[in-house]
């Protein structure tokens, strides 16, 4: 039921008392000792660690009419546990996009691409432009992306200007199968930023890439190691790419 890379890299009793409240509409600690065959004392310390780290909440169920005592305190999964099991992902969205396909044609699934890449820009664009300089806009992308499962981070040093760098691609199995679908991705970058974005795949060293965005306003390495820093575009004259998405 857990997923299994979570179990392996998870407390074994954290993993298990998750499973367990999973099974139920709540639980409190003694119910779960039970279950689990440890102590209770050791339960509650794990049971308010989780809760610390938001994995848990608490519930507290009054008790029927002909009980007494103070209503029973159970605990229950969080909208933050959802992603430690099981979901549909990438494997499902082949398949649709394939089903897109022999329906309606083989441009249809890049259409479906590019109108997601659109809800994005929507989505992300009202964080991101809040920001007062392009540095500041370029972190606010890369930290939305972080917590979107990029890993990414921004780096700045003279010999390579300022970048955004990202070390997992959550679409890749994606991008393989439709290769389109990284022009949208930096053009919606773009568009975000409103200056051009330069996506190269880069080597460690170590026999993996990471994936490096180049602002074009705060240096874009070209040819022969260079760096160009162009100005900033002007939104109110129409620089950069701050027309219409695509």
């Amino acid at each position: 039921m857990f997923l299994s890379v979570h179990r392996e890299t998870m407390r074994a009793s954290w993993a298990a008392i998750l499973e367990q409240i999973k099974l139920s509409d709540g639980m409190p600690v003694s119910d779960l000792a039970r279950e689990l065959k440890m102590s209770y004392m050791g339960v509650k310390q794990h049971c308010l660690k989780l809760t610390e780290l938001g994995f848990l909440e608490e519930w507290r169920v009054p008790r029927a009419k002909k009980e007494v005592g103070r209503p029973e305190k159970l605990y229950r999964l969080t909208p933050k546990c959802d992603s430690l099991f099981p979901e549909a992902g990438v494997g499902l969205t082949l398949a649709v996009l394939e089903g897109v396909k022999q329906m309606y044609g083989e441009a249809a699934p890049e259409k479906l691409l590019f109108h997601h890449f659109q809800k994005l820009c929507e989505q992300w664009q009202p964080k991101v432009r809040a920001g007062k300089s392009m540095v500041e806009k370029a972190t606010r992308l890369a930290d939305i992306r972080d917590k979107s499962g990029w890993f990414s981070k921004c780096h700045y040093d003279a010999s390579t200007g300022f970048r955004i760098e990202e070390f997992h691609n959550p679409m890749a199995a994606i991008y393989a199968e439709y290769p389109n679908a990284v022009r949208m991705e930096v053009q919606m970058m773009e568009q975000l930023l409103g200056t051009k974005v330069v996506r190269n795949e880069v080597s460690t060293g170590k026999g993996r890439k990471r994936i490096v965005y180049e602002i074009a306003t705060l240096g874009v390495r070209l040819e022969g190691g260079e760096i160009s820093r162009a100005p900033m575009p002007s939104p109110e004259k129409g620089g950069g790419a701050q027309g219409k998405l695509f």
